[in-house]
């Protein structure tokens, strides 16, 4: 039935897991307890909706791309780039297309096509969501490091030389002149 919705109940309650599922890479930097799949992809969806504005692309499209950038690892896990060396992860697009079977084809057909457009890297807003996976992941790097975790210095420099939009690599420079509470200073009115 085109109406049935237990399939889209089901992968609901999986997304959930995505709360719990923690980000494998920052163990190797030494971080006790990292931020979640959930967490990196809320933050990931606000900084593509950013560069997206600011580079002429739709910034929602952009923002929606994040949203949906890293769900399939309800089900592979958050493989780190050391471990997809010995283990690759699951195809994003097969793991989408199994995740999306029995809901609505409508839905299902939308899911696998952000996926796909994400993969691909040929839309601006693809390009602005994958730029902003990485300013994501730098911006928490410098937190970790500023938290007295010097081993994420790898993972920012990484995820900086990684950027390739304009605004992208403007965000990195002034990410990286600033510290992670001097928003609070400034909200308060204190001089850095």
């Amino acid at each position: 039935m085109a109406d049935d919705l237990s399939a889209v109940a089901r992968f609901l309650y999986e997304a959930g897991t995505l709360k719990h599922t923690r980000r494998s890479g920052w163990w190797m930097a030494g971080v006790n307890d990292p931020e979640s799949v959930a967490e990196h992809s809320w933050r990931t969806s606000l900084i593509a909706s950013v560069i997206a504005k600011l580079e002429g692309a739709d910034p929602a499209r952009a923002a929606f791309l994040a949203v949906w950038h890293d769900t399939q690892e309800t089900r592979t896990g958050d493989v780190n780039h050391l471990g997809k060396k010995y283990a690759p992860a699951g195809d994003p697009q097969a793991v989408t297309a199994d995740q999306t079977a029995g809901m609505p084809d409508v839905l299902a057909s939308a899911i696998r096509e952000l996926v796909a457009e994400y993969e691909a890297k040929d839309s601006p807003e693809a390009v602005c969501a994958r730029d902003a996976d990485k300013l994501e992941c730098m911006l928490q790097g410098i937190e970790y490091k500023a938290q007295g975790y010097a081993n994420a210095q790898r993972w920012i420099d990484n995820s900086r030389a990684r950027l390739t939009t304009g605004t992208g690599r403007r965000l990195a420079d002034e990410l990286l002149e600033q510290g992670p509470l001097d928003w609070l200073r400034n909200a308060l009115g204190e001089k850095a």
